[in-house]
């Protein structure tokens, strides 16, 4: 289960970074499978339920979690002006 700190989840329970592990590139927490990976498949039209059938060892609760605090991220950057993010 995420943890929030602040306005961003926590993503350690989702995802995970190591220099050993597809040359330090992100993937989800105990797997082999780059984040990206969800992405490219979103952008070309796949279900989060195809991803996941291709990728079993990605818990629903990983790729959800990695597509919310990636969300959050967005908005807290870019989508709620300065001064009205203390108030979501």
């Amino acid at each position: 289960m995420a943890v929030r700190k602040g306005h961003l989840m926590e993503h350690t329970n989702f995802v995970s970074r190591n220099p050993e592990i597809m040359s330090g590139e992100p993937v989800f927490a105990g797997t082999r499978v780059e984040v990206m990976t969800l992405v490219d498949y979103l952008k070309a039209g796949h279900t989060l339920a195809e991803f996941l059938d291709d990728f079993p060892t990605v818990s629903r609760e990983q790729a959800e979690g990695y597509l919310q605090i990636t969300l959050e991220a967005v908005a807290t950057v870019w989508l709620w002006p300065a001064g009205r993010r203390e108030q979501r």
